[in-house]
């Protein structure tokens, strides 16, 4: 990991910013010549002909010549056989890890179950384990995995991979995760929160691409939210920054597990949405909800249309503070659609002062339950140093 923090803005942070437009260029086309890179990019020829070249002596991108129109040109892709990189996502109960290539192309993806209060020495352990028989099993040596990213439902502090909330995950109070998992691994690690590195994916390969102000808000059986601002994650002190799940819209409302009262979470986590259709539905799912409602039950349908309500006023909140181009919800509550969406963007434009740069947008996620891993196995990349996009570590 990196200890270093480039000031954003500066020459460094802009060359850092540069190099990674140009390799997510890449990835997404999978080949484009120089002067492709610079009108998708918008880079001048000048600057990304002297970046391709330092990639390509870095062996993160490879060169051969073509012809275009009938004129000779140089084709840029990314390298092959720079390795492999695994994205472990650590849910409230379950673990999910994938494996990728250098080209972000998963060869490999598996989930298993945790027990609610597992603790993190025995789940990365665990995680170790199932990432070593992931690569045997794609015919891979261990020796060609170069790094792991790791996500986690909690604050973590991307400077030293300490997860620094208290009692909100149980089990992970306190623990520095790369010491454990590259003790196990013997590779780099690279860790933050899960709807950070959520909102990292969605620009990077999903409803944000291309997008430099996303605010990225992922519902679920909890709530997080993930900024990027000048292209660039936002982490506050100590990795909190973003975390709307405990944000107080009723300072006389019920306990949340942070220990305040009137979180957002406990308005619109899938527990107080449960409970609310217990008396009514009996027992159900999350996924059971969605799917009533999306087949007209009446009481499904008021239930995550008041949701859309309550995070609308939540996101408008945000939208004032940092002005974001565009709201991306993700999460498995994403997977009702309209229902929430239409009116959460109603409260949100009402709520908003009215701009001539138009609507902040109000989105679903593109990549489902796939945004978390995706950003795990970015960060992955990050810290082997082939860079996908833009995160120079600010905020």
């Amino acid at each position: 990991m990196r200890a270093d923090r480039v000031t954003p803005g500066s020459q460094t942070s802009l060359r850092e910013a540069n190099r990674a437009r140009i390799v997510s260029a890449v990835q997404r086309r999978g080949s484009l010549t120089q002067i492709e890179l610079a009108g998708v990019t918008g880079l001048s020829p000048a600057t990304v002909s002297n970046i391709v070249k330092e990639l390509t002596a870095g062996g993160v991108l490879h060169t051969s010549p073509s012809t275009r129109s009938g004129r000779r040109a140089l084709q840029v892709t990314l390298a092959r056989n720079l390795g492999l990189v695994a994205g472990v996502h650590f849910g409230t109960r379950s673990l999910r890890v994938a494996i990728a290539d250098a080209s972000m192309q998963v060869i490999g993806d598996q989930s298993m179950p945790l027990a609610p209060d597992h603790r993190a020495d025995a789940g990365l352990r665990r995680a170790a384990l199932l990432i070593m028989e992931m690569i045997e099993s794609v015919d891979a040596s261990p020796d060609e995995l170069l790094a792991v990213g790791v996500c986690v439902p909690a604050p973590v502090d991307r400077r030293t991979g300490r997860v620094t909330a208290v009692g909100m995950l149980r089990g992970w109070d306190d623990v520095v995760v790369p010491e454990i998992l590259a003790d196990e691994l013997a590779v780099p690690v690279g860790i933050d929160n899960d709807a950070n590195l959520g909102a990292l994916a969605e620009t990077r390969f999903g409803a944000a691409t291309g997008r430099d102000a996303v605010a990225y808000l992922r519902v679920s059986h909890r709530v997080g939210g993930g900024l990027i601002l000048g292209g660039q994650l936002v982490h506050g002190r100590a990795g909190g920054a973003g975390e709307i799940g405990h944000v107080t819209i009723d300072e006389s409302g019920p306990i949340c597990r942070c220990g305040n009262r009137g979180c957002l979470e406990t308005y619109v986590g899938a527990p107080a949405l449960l409970a609310m259709l217990a008396a009514s539905h009996g027992h159900l799912t999350l996924r059971d909800v969605i799917a009533r409602a999306q087949e007209g039950d009446p009481g499904c349908r008021r239930v995550l249309s008041d949701t859309g309500q309550h995070l609308g006023v939540a996101a408008a909140n945000l939208c004032s503070l940092v002005d974001p181009e565009i709201v991306v919800v993700g999460g498995q509550l994403a997977a009702a659609g309209e229902i929430l969406l239409g009116p959460m963007r109603t409260v949100v434009e009402q709520r908003t002062v009215a701009s001539t740069a138009g609507r902040v947008e109000v989105v679903a996620a593109e990549l489902g339950s796939a945004a978390e891993v995706r950003g795990a196995l970015a960060i992955a990349l990050d810290t082997a140093g082939v860079r996908s996009a833009p995160l120079a570590g600010g905020g």
